[in-house]
């Protein structure tokens, strides 16, 4: 058998190689695992984010920055309130990097070379297919929902008493498809996302690698590339993430679509206002994707030692 080609891009974890190839099974259970311990630990900045870009310019701003958020927040609702909207993001990102990594090791699986290499380009291809199922299956409704939740927060008397409270309260008010706003937004920011990431950690991979495609890369070094990855796709794909927010706020209603949402941004705010959050948002993703990698690869090469699918 030859030596196993260098791009196992996110599944570094198992050597690549037409029979080390990751089983989807696998990542499913990797990647659920990551994204429930990754969004524990970063929520906070998460909550920061969306709460940026849901301070429009056409009021008056109730924020100065990161800074005036974080003291306000704690200052009316305590520590907890940095982690509202929390279960709604923990219920969601175990299903969300589950079908993020399964899709993905599905469709890189089908995709490499007959040495089990796979370049960048088919690496964001497979990124963009993974991301686009993930916003469709989980990422929009439980992104919907967020939003409403910590948006709830900023009225004067919020309805939302829970994760089962809210999600029962915005179906019975707008049906199933009030959890499906902003679709259009969501898959472009989430295909846009993981296209991006993808790419930059294949690439990376590839060269960290080198000539030798069994070479092991340990975890502090994985953690870079993810870091790197993230940070790629915040500079990338920040503005479609403003207009995914605003279309899934309580305000939602006073967009025709997210095309128009768009129009409107740039008619009353200016284009400044599509990198609104970028700074918390940089740290959350940063700090989120290395994680995720991480803990991804980590757990990979666990289940082949346990779980053999050769």
């Amino acid at each position: 058998m030859p030596a196993a080609a260098a791009p196992r891009s996110l599944a570094a974890a198992a050597p690549a190689g037409k029979a080390k190839l990751t089983h989807p099974g696998k990542a499913i259970l990797a990647g659920g695992l990551a994204g429930g311990i990754e969004i524990c630990i970063t929520f906070p900045t998460e909550y920061v984010k969306t709460q940026l870009q849901l301070d429009e310019k056409a009021n008056p701003p109730r924020y100065k920055g990161i800074g005036d958020c974080v003291k306000q927040t704690v200052r009316d609702h305590g520590i907890r309130g940095l982690y509202r909207g929390l279960s709604s993001l923990v219920y969601g990102s175990i299903p969300k990097a589950a079908v993020r990594f399964g899709m993905f090791e599905f469709l890189s699986n089908q995709m490499r070379d007959e040495q089990g290499r796979l370049n960048s380009t088919r690496g964001l291809v497979c990124g963009l297919g993974a991301g686009v199922a993930e916003a469709v299956a989980v990422v929009c409704p439980m992104e919907t929902i967020k939003v409403k939740f910590i948006h709830d927060q900023c009225s004067p008397k919020p309805k939302y008493r829970g994760f089962f409270h809210g999600v029962r309260e915005i179906v019975r008010e707008q049906g199933l498809k009030g959890t499906y706003q902003g679709l259009t937004a969501t898959v472009l920011k989430q295909g846009s996302n993981q296209a991006i990431r993808f790419f930059v950690m294949t690439s990376l991979k590839n060269w960290y690698k080198g000539d030798d495609p069994n070479k092991v890369i340990n975890p502090f070094v994985t953690g870079v590339f993810g870091a790197l990855a993230g940070a790629a796709s915040v500079f990338g794909n920040t503005p479609l993430d403003v207009v995914k927010t605003r279309m899934q706020g309580l305000e939602a209603h006073k967009y025709k679509s997210t095309w128009d949402c768009a129009y409107q941004i740039m008619k009353y705010e200016g284009p400044l206002a599509f990198y609104k959050g970028t700074v918390p948002r940089l740290g959350r993703v940063c700090l989120d994707v290395a994680i995720v990698f991480i803990i991804y690869d980590e757990v990979v090469k666990f289940l082949n030692k346990v779980w053999k699918t050769d």
